[in-house]
């Protein structure tokens, strides 16, 4: 149909002639509000932005000789990073002379790969560069098993909720006194009027 038609058409019931594919021959248009088309677009872009994943590059730093609570606690925060959808960057820093003991630092990003097989794949292997080594790990899209280390707090706030029942259904002792209590697996010694 001619154009000027086309826009008659529109006009006559208040709507617009909108141009649906310009470079097909003739052009397609089709009668319609414009402004609810711009609306819904905009609500299209703006869900396809929403599920669009930006991974966020996070860093958890180690040293060499981290102590066992330490490593537990770090790999922790890396697991729950990883759980949250962004990817890790997992580094050693060698201070001084450590740097001639790289093979401690290796050994240390094979471990935390190992440990968190279950949620993390290694993107980029270890490697050492300046005085730091480091090890990119990205989240894995269907998990192989349970989190390891980001329960661990739950658990030990547990135990200790049961370990302070326990003391309190004894009756308190005289201060000055050493008492210990068994039941099962649980211990609780107290000396004067405070738990151990």
């Amino acid at each position: 149909m001619p154009t000027e038609e086309a826009l008659n058409m529109a006009r006559t019931k208040g709507l617009d002639l909108i141009e649906v594919s310009p470079t097909a021959v003739p052009p397609v248009c089709r009668i319609g509000d414009y402004g609810r088309l711009k609306y819904e677009q905009s609500k299209k872009d703006k869900e396809a932005r929403k599920k669009q994943r930006n991974w966020e590059l996070r860093e958890v730093k180690l040293r060499p000789k981290i102590d066992v609570h330490d490593y537990e606690v770090k790999a922790k925060m890396a697991e729950r990073l990883l759980l949250d959808g962004g990817k890790v960057k997992v580094t050693i820093m060698f201070r001084g002379r450590e740097i001639t003991y790289t093979a401690f630092g290796k050994r240390l990003l094979d471990r935390i790969a190992k440990d968190l097989e279950n949620s993390a794949v290694v993107e980029r292997d270890a490697k050492l560069e300046g005085k730091n080594m480091f090890l990119i790990m990205a989240p894995r899209a269907t998990p192989l098993g349970p989190p390891r280390f980001v329960h661990l707090k739950t658990d030990t706030a547990h135990h200790e909720a049961d370990t302070v029942t326990h003391a309190e259904d004894e009756h308190e002792p005289e201060s000055g006194d050493a008492v210990e209590k068994t039941e099962g697996d649980d211990a609780v010694a107290t000396i004067g009027g405070a738990s151990a």
